[in-house]
């Protein structure tokens, strides 16, 4: 690699840099193709403050979703003011939120038209596929971290999540 690539190289990642904190994102990847055997990948990613994961086994950061799906309207008003609290507490400080292990988009379902891997209110056991994240073109089934009931299902078919984003509520 020449100096002028080196320096146009450092100049595209600050430009990658400016454009990560002007637009308030918290990850970006490219990769550059300059000839057959050469070619430059970047990732340029910032922790968010106040993010951090409780788990003390993953000391990597935890990023909210880039647009949150909106919970489904109840049926019927509460009746008390307890469940509205719940409601509108942070999903990803739930002790049953299952956490999305990367960065990627979600599929509900194994392939379009095929039913849904769960649903509010069905039984999943330990390492059921709750839904699948896919990166990088892998396609990576999120298994039930414990036996359980679907309360909440956080995200929509083709959404896309970053790492440690909640994705599903069981209790």
């Amino acid at each position: 690699m020449t100096k002028n690539t080196h320096d146009s190289d450092v100049a595209f990642i600050k430009a990658l840099a400016e454009l990560l904190n002007e637009n308030d994102l918290t990850e970006l990847q490219v990769k550059r193709d300059y000839a057959e055997d050469d070619s430059l990948n970047v990732r340029v990613s910032r922790k968010p403050p106040q993010q951090i994961m409780a788990a003390p086994q993953q000391q990597q950061y935890q990023a909210a979703p880039a647009a949150p799906a909106p919970a489904p309207a109840p049926a019927s008003a509460p009746s008390s003011t307890a469940p509205a609290a719940a409601a509108d507490a942070d999903p990803a400080d739930h002790p049953g939120a299952v956490t999305s292990p990367m960065v990627g988009t979600v599929y509900l379902q194994s392939e379009p038209g095929a039913p849904a891997f769960i649903s509010v209110g069905a039984s999943v056991s330990e390492g059921d596929t709750l839904l699948i994240v896919e990166a990088m073109k892998t396609m990576n089934h999120i298994p039930a971290p414990r036996a359980g009931t679907v309360k909440r299902i956080l995200v929509g078919d083709g959404d896309a999540v970053e790492f440690g984003a909640p994705l599903v509520i069981l209790e």
